[in-house]
């Protein structure tokens, strides 16, 4: 390190002109921190030196507000005054604005295409679907670091606050934005503001018999027992009788010999009487033909 001494002051009194013992010059700013360094004022000093790293020129300042940054942000973060940083970032908060309203004029990129509905009609009615209101919902925009300009959707929801981000690439067509997250992917999915439908009840069937019952009353236990149990019971059934027919039958009995006094009847038809049959090699009963049902014709040949 070599030493200097000082020659003298110079003609605008900004500079103190120092030299070596070369001969060689040198001049330092007649500033604050040089007159506390020669009052010996360490305290003051390192003041100094805080407060002018901390510093930031009006270009830094406007940089960190067009890239998202508050003005209290940057106040916090440079140690000026918020009242000097608001001077630089008005300019590039209007800039921000702009770009907001703009975004919300584009239209939302989909997996088929742009959409033919704006960013701000699409929100709107995915909003409505879903019971928010676009009355507390807050726009903002900023330039991230390769300068696209990145649209933001706040809104809350209960206690949290959810946020939607969109990148808008602006054009002559109103431009166009590309969700970058999952809330903004589902704010322009076609089906995110869609109500659900609801499905009809189905009208339960009254006076049905139950298969059980049908199944208790023939005293059948497997699907091959139900078949045989069908077709036995409709060749069972008794003709209609017709006139001229040889076999038809007079009934003589009155009215009153029909009544019947007994307290303890079973309302349910009892099943005709079972003739005999030929068994089959199952040791069940064999199965008339078709011919047989329709015909009316017994098993036994009657």
């Amino acid at each position: 390190m070599r030493e200097i001494h000082v020659i003298g002051l110079a003609s605008d009194g900004k500079f103190i002109v120092c030299a070596d013992s070369s001969g060689e010059k040198f001049r330092l700013p007649a500033d604050e921190k040089l007159r506390a360094a020669a009052r010996g004022d360490a305290a003051r000093l390192g003041q100094i030196e805080i407060e002018m790293d901390s510093l930031m020129r009006p270009r830094e300042i406007q940089a960190r507000i067009r890239s998202g940054a508050s003005i209290e942000q940057v106040a916090k973060e440079s140690g000026m005054p918020a009242s000097k940083i608001e001077r630089y970032a008005h300019p590039v908060l209007l800039e921000r604005s702009r770009a907001a309203e703009l975004a919300q004029q584009g239209h939302p990129v989909r997996p088929d295409g742009p959409a033919v509905m704006t960013l701000l009609e699409i929100v709107t009615q995915a909003f409505r679907g879903r019971g928010h209101t676009m009355e507390s919902a807050e726009w903002d925009a900023w330039r991230d670091e390769d300068g696209h300009w990145i649209a933001q959707l706040t809104w809350p929801a209960g206690r949290h606050t959810n946020t939607a981000h969109w990148r808008f690439q602006p054009d002559a067509h109103g431009g166009s934005v590309t969700p970058l997250d999952d809330a903004a992917s589902e704010l322009v999915d076609p089906d995110f503001g869609r109500q659900l439908r609801g499905l009809a009840p189905v009208a339960a069937v009254q006076d049905a018999p139950s298969q059980q019952t049908l199944d208790d009353y023939y005293g059948v236990d497997s699907d091959s027992d139900r078949e045989d149990a069908a077709v036995l019971d409709a060749a069972a059934a008794p003709r209609p009788t017709e006139a001229g027919d040889d076999h038809a039958e007079t009934d003589d009995t009155s009215d009153a010999d029909r009544t019947d006094t007994t307290p303890d009847r079973d309302p349910r038809p009892k099943p005709a009487p079972a003739h005999p049959a030929a068994k089959d090699k199952r040791g069940k009963p064999s199965m008339p033909s078709w011919e047989d049902v329709l015909l009316g014709v017994r098993s036994n040949g009657r």
